[in-house]
C-alpha cells in the first residue's frame, strides 16, 4: 500500500525535523522539508505530495498563507497550516485560501494524525464533488436541446450551449438572473393548433418552440432547483 506523500514547509529547522519525524513515526512518507514559499511552491511542482503542511509565519517573500493560495490555484494540494498564532485577523487572512485544518503549534502526534486524515478525507469528498459537477456540465452541454439549470429561488446558475444560442444570452450574462428573464416565453393561438410557446430571445428574436421541466429534489424531498428543458420546432 502507498504511503500519503507529505511536505513539510517550516523556517525553524529543528521544528521541521521534529515535524518529519512524527510523520515518519505515524506512518507518512516525507517529500521534502522547505523553509520558503518560494521553494514550497518549486517542489509542489516537482514532488506532487498528497497533502502540505504550512506554517503560516514563514521567511522570504511570500508567508505561508499567499503561498499556499498560489499552491491551490496550480496544483489543488490541500493545505493544512500549522502556526503558533490563533489571533482572529491572521485567521480571517488563511480563511480566503480555504485551507483543510489549522493546527495550533505545539501540538501531538495524535493530533498531527487527525488533522492530515480529516484533512485528506474532506479532499477526496470535494474532489469527488467536482469530478461529478464537471461530468454533469460535460454531459448537459453535449445535449442536442437547451438546457437552463436554476437554485431554488429560480436564479439561472447554468445553461449549455444551445440555451445560450436560443435565447441570446451567455452564461455570464445571464448567471444570478431570475429564469423569466432569460427565458422570456409568450403563448399566442395558432388556429385549430390550440396556444403554441414563443420564445423571444435577448434581441427580441422569435422561436416556435416545445418546453419540459422539472424539479431538482434533495433526499429529504426539498426542492433545490429547477431544469428546464426546450427545442425548436421546425415548420416544415
Amino acid at each position: 500500500m502507498l504511503k500519503t506523500r507529505i511536505m513539510v514547509v517550516e523556517d525553524e529547522e529543528i521544528v521541521a525535523e521534529d515535524i518529519g519525524r512524527s510523520l515518519l513515526d505515524l506512518g507518512y512518507a516525507v517529500t521534502s522539508k522547505v523553509s520558503s514559499g518560494k521553494e514550497a511552491i518549486r517542489m509542489a511542482q516537482e514532488t506532487k505530495p498528497d497533502l502540505i503542511l504550512m506554517d503560516i509565519v514563514i521567511k522570504g517573500d511570500i508567508d505561508g498563507i499567499e503561498t499556499a493560495k498560489q499552491i491551490k490555484t496550480l496544483f489543488d494540494i490541500p493545505v493544512v497550516y500549522l502556526t503558533a498564532f490563533s489571533d482572529e485577523k491572521t485567521l480571517e487572512r488563511a480563511k480566503i485560501t480555504a485551507p483543510f485544518g489549522y493546527i495550533i503549534k505545539p501540538f501531538r502526534e495524535r493530533e498531527l494524525h487527525i488533522s492530515i486524515e480529516m484533512a485528506l478525507f474532506k479532499h477526496s469528498i470535494e474532489k469527488k464533488l467536482k469530478d461529478s459537477r464537471e461530468w454533469f456540465n460535460i454531459t448537459l452541454k453535449s445535449i442536442g436541446d437547451a438546457v437552463i439549470a436554476t437554485d431554488p429561488q429560480g436564479y439561472v446558475l447554468f445553461m449549455n450551449p444551445v440555451a445560450r444560442s436560443m435565447t441570446g444570452w451567455n452564461i455570464e450574462e445571464a448567471r444570478g438572473r431570475p429564469l423569466k428573464e432569460i427565458f422570456n416565453i409568450v403563448n399566442e393561438k395558432a388556429g385549430d393548433q390550440g396556444n403554441k410557446i414563443i420564445l423571444i430571445s435577448k434581441d427580441n428574436k422569435r422561436i416556435t418552440i416545445r418546453e419540459n421541466s422539472d424539479s431538482i429534489k434533495d433526499k429529504k424531498g426539498n426542492i433545490i432547483g429547477l431544469v428546464l428543458v426546450f427545442s425548436e420546432i421546425r415548420t416544415m
